[in-house]
Order: structure tokens, then C-alpha cells, then sequence
């Protein structure tokens, strides 16, 4: 598939959350979420629509309950599951503005980092038994 958005972690991290239409992990959570993403002098809008679960996205750039300010390549490390979104609003990295309590909410959907068993150094310390 010659898609670019296959070569976006985040595009396609927004695109499979949006083919699922509801998340039961956020089944409780309502509000509306905007990802400012910059890179360079451009921003990348992602707007998120939480209804009990239900989820939209798209690119509008409207008023929102909760705003992410984060850097793209961060966001795509994200996305990947290679960067801990957590971790990178501790450092300041990712600016939040607005619902914190519904940005808290919404992490639980992204990726987590890869498993601990399939970390290079697990695999060591099988080898090395």
C-alpha cells in the first residue's frame, strides 16, 4: 500500500481509532480532545469526539474540553509505543490545556511501549540461563 499515512504512526494511530467507532475503555469518558502537533512552522490538527466511548476524528480545528500541544516527532513516537506519553507530559513535553482529567483518560488508549518479553535484553537473559 502506498499510503503515506502508513508511514505516520499517528495518522495511523487516528485512523485505526476511528474504524474501531467505540472504545469500551473509555465508555464513561465525554468531551472533546484537539492534538496540536507542530512541526516546524506547520500544525497538524487532530480532533477527537469521546461520547461514552463513541469516538470520532477528524481535522477540525474547533474549540475543544482538553488541548494537546506536543511536537509531531514526539507524538509519533507515541503513537508508535516507543515514547510514554506520561513521561512526556512530566518533562513538559507535552503541553495540556484544559480537561486533564479526560487527557488522562484518553492515554489509556494509546500504545503502551513493547512488552517486556519481547525487549532485547529478555531475550539475553533467556539465552543466558
Amino acid at each position: 500500500m502506498s499510503d503515506v499515512s502508513t508511514k505516520d504512526p499517528t495518522a495511523l494511530f487516528f485512523r485505526e481509532l476511528a474504524a474501531r467507532g467505540h472504545e469500551p475503555i473509555l465508555g464513561r469518558a465525554s468531551g472533546t480532545i484537539r492534538f496540536d502537533l507542530a512541526d516546524g512552522d506547520r500544525v497538524e490538527r487532530w480532533f477527537v469526539t469521546v461520547k461514552k466511548g463513541d469516538i470520532t476524528v477528524s481535522h477540525k480545528n474547533s474549540r475543544a474540553d482538553a488541548v494537546a500541544h506536543v511536537e509531531k516527532a514526539l507524538f509519533d513516537q507515541i503513537a508508535a509505543g516507543t515514547e510514554n506519553a506520561m513521561a512526556a507530559l512530566l518533562r513538559g513535553a507535552f503541553r495540556p490545556e484544559g480537561d486533564l482529567a479526560l487527557l488522562l483518560c484518553f492515554q489509556r488508549v494509546l500504545p503502551g511501549p513493547p512488552s517486556r518479553k519481547d525487549a532485547p535484553e529478555a531475550g539475553y537473559a533467556r539465552r543466558m540461563r
